[in-house]
């Protein structure tokens, strides 16, 4: 079948990572997997969560919260406070983000402080929560140089980087990185959420009226670990370069 930007089935769409995105963050990136953009921005806040405090818990705290903006889609999304709640994808994919830079993030290191990470989808052409793990990672480097820096903490609090991809069967071939027009049509859907030293963090994987079998399964992690060992040199590209942080 024909994909978007003549790529193969294993190939992701064109990757860049833009930092510096949001000068007033402790970390930013504008993150594009293709036509699906994010910008993943790191704050830091000197104290942590309450529960925390009460419970004596050491170190410190990170959390995400995600956001599609109401002009990310071709129909207006509303906005979530405008419905007085979040819905419950948002609400899955911020505790996704979350878990998945807490695996890899030293809260010890972090000292008593919070890290916040936000997830904004400028634009939606399907993987947005695989593009903002793998931006936020960025996001989450940068903040801790910037501590660094400031003297606050002596090491980074960024055991390894982590980044994730989107895999899929359409038309009975398994395919990387799915736009939004391949992932309506899937059926099998995952997502992988693999760490720098190979390990996995989580796997998000279902039939969509329909099964798949253990060589299917095999395939998509096979296919989906090679496209993250790509991100991760790509984060590392980006993450080297000179410019503004």
């Amino acid at each position: 079948m024909e994909r978007s930007y003549g790529r193969g089935a294993g190939d992701l769409r064109p990757v860049t990572f833009e930092p510096g995105i949001a000068p007033h963050a402790a970390g930013s990136v504008l993150v594009s997997f293709g036509n699906t953009r994010v910008v993943c921005a790191a704050t830091i806040d000197e104290a942590v969560p309450r529960w925390m405090q009460v419970q004596k818990v050491s170190g410190g705290w990170l959390t995400a919260e995600y956001s599609m903006l109401p002009y990310s889609t071709l129909d207006r999304k509303a906005r979530d406070i405008s419905r007085g709640k979040l819905d419950g994808r948002t609400t899955e994919i911020q505790r996704l983000i979350g878990r998945a830079l807490r695996a890899v993030v030293d809260l010890e290191k972090l000292g008593a402080r919070t890290l916040w990470v936000d997830c904004d989808v400028l634009q939606a052409d399907g993987g947005t929560r695989t593009a903002a793990i793998t931006g936020a990672c960025v996001a989450v480097e940068l903040a801790c140089r910037k501590l660094i820096a400031e003297g606050k903490i002596k090491e980074s609090a960024l055991r390894e980087r982590v980044a994730a991809v989107s895999v899929g069967v359409v038309d009975g071939e398994v395919l990387t990185d799915l736009d939004y027009s391949e992932d309506k049509d899937a059926t099998v859907d995952m997502n992988l959420v693999m760490t720098q030293s190979g390990e996995f963090v989580e796997v998000q994987g279902s039939g969509e009226e329909a099964t798949f079998g253990e060589e299917a399964l095999f395939e998509m992690l096979r296919s989906g670990r090679a496209g993250i060992e790509r991100l991760l040199a790509l984060q590392e590209e980006a993450l080297s370069l000179p410019g503004p942080r």
